[in-house]
This record gives structure tokens, sequence and C-alpha cells, in this order.
């Protein structure tokens, strides 16, 4: 395992190919090229390689050969699977959520959605995404359960490789849902809290459904 500074250039490594995967810039199925990957970060492969082990550790990269890695791809059933696993504890999350929530909380939340209602720039699909991490990891982290946290985090991201991979974008998908859990966390009622984030995953899973 690295340790010092090969820790963090792995570390570093990690978090670039990540987003490269999240954002479809690595798309599913991609053979992954290590020394590519290295020179273009300005990092040694031992860091890059550390990297890509733990993405494949985490599911997002499938060996093909002993030497070579592609990015998984994320399927329908993969989908389905992780918004029914998301189902059960994301409403949990946003009711525990409730409990340590401060006013600033909501009035930044709701700050945020009303700039990205506002923006038409072609940078949309780029700033819903940023708001749709923003919402629903702070609601896991203020949970105050860190496996939850984590498992949360994890199946967000094979919803979010599929839709932003299989799925055409569309026009601030989800805006309604979101201002409703925020008004949701607003009256302080866990399971107003619950309820509406069950709704707004029950909401993805017609509107994706329904434009496959």
């Amino acid at each position: 395992m690295s340790t010092g500074g090969d820790g963090k250039l792995a570390d570093a490594a990690y978090r670039t190919v990540l987003e490269k995967i999240l954002s479809h810039e690595l798309a599913g199925g991609s053979v992954i090229q290590e020394r590519k990957l290295a020179e273009a970060m300005g990092v040694s492969r031992t860091p890059m390689r550390d990297a890509l082990g733990r993405l494949e550790g985490e599911g997002l990269l499938v060996r093909l050969t002993d030497r070579l890695l592609s990015v998984r791809v994320i399927t329908l059933q993969d989908y389905l699977h992780s918004l029914d696993v998301r189902m059960m504890i994301e409403p949990q999350a946003a009711g525990l959520a409730v409990r340590s929530l401060t006013p600033n909380d909501i009035d930044m939340l709701r700050g945020e959605l009303a700039a990205l209602d506002a923006d038409e720039g072609p940078e949309l699909e780029g700033r819903h995404w940023r708001f749709d991490d923003l919402l629903h990891e702070l609601l896991a982290e203020r949970s105050g359960n860190p496996f939850l946290s984590k498992l949360i985090r994890e199946m967000r991201r094979y919803t979010k490789i599929f839709e932003r991979q299989m799925v055409p974008p569309r026009r601030k998908p989800g805006l309604d849902d979101h201002g409703r859990i925020l008004d949701a966390l607003a009256t302080g009622r866990a399971e107003k809290a619950r309820d509406a984030m069950s709704e707004h995953i029950r909401n993805v899973r017609k509107r994706i459904l329904d434009g496959l």
C-alpha cells in the first residue's frame, strides 16, 4: 500500500479517474490505458496503478486480462437494482438528516436550486449534477451514519453513470422533486422528509423507464 507522497498522488489519481467515469469522459467499455492516464496527470504508474486497483475494488472497473482493465458498463438491471437500494436507504437518511440540518443549510440549498432553475446556459447539465450531488451527499452525511452515507454514495454512482451515459439529456430533471424535498426538510419533520425522498426516487425510476 502506498504511503506518504505516493498515497496522496494515488488519492488524486483516483479522484480524477473517478470523475472521468462519472462525467462519461471515460465511457462504459472504455479500455483503461494506465500509462497514458499517468502521463496526462503527471504521476508515475505506481500511484495510478493503486488508484485503478481501488476503482476495480469498488466495481467501477472490470478486468479483461491480467493487464487490461475497462470501465464497467452499467446495465439497466444494474441501474434498477441500485435504485431499489436507494429507495430502501435514502428516505431513512433524509429523515435522520432533519435533526442536524440548520436553517442556513436549507437557505443555501434553496439558493443553489434557484440558480439552477434560472440557468439556461451551456453548462446546465453539469450544474444539474453538481446540485444533485450537493443535496444527496449532504443528506447522506448529515444522517450521522457513515455506513449509510458510504452506501448511498456508491449506489448513486451507478445511477449517475447510467443516466449520463445511456439517457438523453433532459432540461432540469428532478427540479420540482428537489424543491419538494427542501420544503419537507424545512418542516423539521422526519416523516415528511422520508416521504419526499421516496417520491423523488420513484419519479426518477419512472422518468428513466418512460424515456428508454
